[in-house]
Order: C-alpha cells, then sequence, then structure tokens
C-alpha cells in the first residue's frame, strides 16, 4: 500500500522532477506534487510524495528528515489526513460590526 508523506522546507526552485529523483534514492516513488501559491503560480516551499511502499516511506523519512536540499533543512513525516474544514461564507470579508450589544 502506498504512504504519502509531506516534505517542507523545499526550495522555491525544485521540481517535481527533482523531488521524485531524490526521493527514489529510497525506494519506489508513486507520485510527487508541490503546492503552488494560486495567486503568484509560485512554489509554497511544500509538497507531498507517495511512496510505493510503507517501508519505502520509513527508508525516505530516515533518509531526508532534517537534511540538507539544496541549501534548506527538509521536515519529512506521513502527511496526515486532511481534515474537514467548515465552509466559508460568502461575502463575509471581516471587518468589526453586526454585533449586538443588548
Amino acid at each position: 500500500m502506498a504512504t504519502k508523506l509531506y516534505v517542507g522546507g523545499l526550495p522555491y526552485s525544485t521540481t517535481q522532477d527533482e523531488l521524485q529523483t531524490a526521493f527514489a534514492k529510497a525506494g519506489a516513488v508513486v507520485s510527487t506534487s508541490i503546492i503552488m501559491d494560486k495567486m503568484t503560480g509560485r512554489s509554497r516551499g511544500f509538497g507531498f510524495v507517495e511512496m510505493g511502499s510503507d517501508d519505502d516511506a520509513q527508508k525516505a523519512i530516515e533518509m531526508w528528515n532534517g537534511q540538507d536540499f539544496d541549501g534548506r533543512k527538509l521536515t519529512v513525516n506521513e502527511a496526515k489526513p486532511l481534515e474537514a474544514r467548515p465552509p466559508r461564507r460568502e461575502g463575509n470579508f471581516g471587518g468589526g460590526g453586526g454585533r449586538d450589544w443588548q
């Protein structure tokens, strides 16, 4: 079963191919994704690597967590499932007001 890893501290110039090549040293890489900022299109400095097995994932964590990658220290651990967030309310742009002080 594939295991998804969180990879933080990536240099902003890192490509998915570079990430895949680096993690392939630990075992079979199923997929990689680098999270991009929607507004700027620039990397946000973190991503995910899906390893082919739990053993490969553990080896990748041991190999890369805390290690230097192009001048930045990586944080690598098992990705946590995305938690459900309450839906955003349309038109709510903050600001004060609307309070009932009775």
